[in-house]
């Protein structure tokens, strides 16, 4: 549609405004643009505090209010917007907001890029409503310019899944600024009554299927039984809450649980952290994860997907399988009861994340990206 002042307005949508590990990556991509270069504009399709962060960061942010995906109700909203704003590239992040933008992206002749931050197929589905998933991300990815995978294992699937798929690798990277270890937090332990003898425990995602977390709770209430200087911090919300509460009044661990609901200053949550654990069922490229590593922490994690790319096992964290509690609780109490594996660990995540999961490796991968189909 023509650059303005020169520069190239990249639309980055995604389907919702609260933060979770798409949006982090929304967050610090358009922090880290060069605006000298890039003028980039967000769209979300609900309200949240991803809205009010870009807003501070003086990005404008834009909200067009959908929850469905393929809802042909907002499509010519959407037109109308890219025009209105003038906009050279759409980037998507994730498969609900590719199916309200493309389109109308088409329409105006726009080239698309597809993060893909996870495939929207998984083995937990329904198998007709599986088969028809793979429908829909068959039909997005052929009408896209570039897709972006998260990591190897997702393009992988990809590949696997949907005949003639073909992906770019592009690794999540972290704001080492933001997540500093080094940084003064606010004391989380004294605002929430955890005593400084405790070991602490932080699982930090959506109480959603995908992420286990009463999973999570089974596994803690094992590991008590040996390692009783153990507390748990649950942050996040989600449709499965009242069955993680339920999960932990059942094995009588209330005391030793704290649910701390929906924070924005994960940095500062996972400094008060000893132990981080995210013992998803699958992931893309989980950036809680790298998260925790840049904050040196000691990580425990499912071997899925692409968490088996950026957890090195027994060097920078822990793997354990999914879906077994008892597993995740003997990686509890090993790690516990190992002061010195837990320094080792730690100092290894830290090290891998500042090499290789750097946001300004990926910022440049993208860009690039940018550039080539702007020529």
């Amino acid at each position: 549609m023509g650059k303005m002042n020169g520069k190239t307005r990249v639309l980055e949508t995604i389907r919702q405004g609260k933060i979770g590990g798409g949006e982090s990556h929304v967050l610090d991509l358009v922090a880290s643009l060069d605006k000298t270069v890039f003028d980039p504009i967000v769209l979300s399709f609900t309200e949240g505090p991803m809205i009010t962060a870009l807003q501070k960061m003086n990005i404008p942010a834009f909200v067009i209010e959908s929850e469905k995906a393929f809802d042909i109700s907002v499509w010519k909203k959407v037109k109308k917007f890219m025009e209105d704003q003038r906009i050279d590239i759409v980037h998507v992040h994730g498969t609900r907001a590719n199916t309200n933008v493309l389109w109308a992206a088409r329409r105006l002749g726009l080239p698309v890029v597809y993060t893909i931050h996870g495939w929207s197929f998984h083995d937990g589905l329904h198998p007709l409503a599986k088969r028809l998933r793979i429908a829909a991300e068959k039909f997005i990815t052929r009408k896209t310019q570039v897709n972006i995978c998260v990591s190897e294992s997702n393009r992988q699937t990809g590949i696997k899944a949907l005949k003639g798929f073909s992906g770019i690798v592009v690794r999540n990277g972290i704001n080492l600024q933001k997540f500093n270890s080094d940084a003064q937090y606010p004391d989380l332990r004294a605002e929430y009554g955890i005593p400084e003898s405790k070991l602490l425990v932080c699982f930090i995602a959506r109480m959603t299927y995908q992420k286990d977390p009463v999973g999570m709770i089974r596994g803690f209430a094992a590991a008590l039984q040996q390692a009783p200087q153990l507390h748990l911090l649950m942050i996040g919300d989600g449709e499965l809450m009242n069955d993680v509460v339920s999960a932990a009044t059942a094995a009588g661990i209330g005391k030793q649980v704290t649910f701390a609901g929906f924070r924005q200053d994960i940095p500062a949550v996972l400094h008060a952290a000893d132990i981080y654990c995210l013992p998803s069922l699958w992931e893309g490229f989980p950036i809680g994860v790298l998260e925790a590593m840049a904050m040196g922490k000691t990580v425990i994690a499912s071997d899925v997907d692409g968490t088996k790319e950026a957890v090195q096992d027994g060097e920078s964290g822990i793997l354990v399988p999914s879906g077994n509690p008892a597993a995740l609780a003997a990686a509890m109490v090993r790690v516990a009861r190992d002061g010195a594996l837990r320094a080792r660990l730690q100092s290894n995540a830290k090290a891998a994340i500042a090499a290789n999961f750097n946001v300004a490796g990926m910022t440049e991968k993208i860009a690039a990206v940018y550039q080539q189909l702007c020529k």
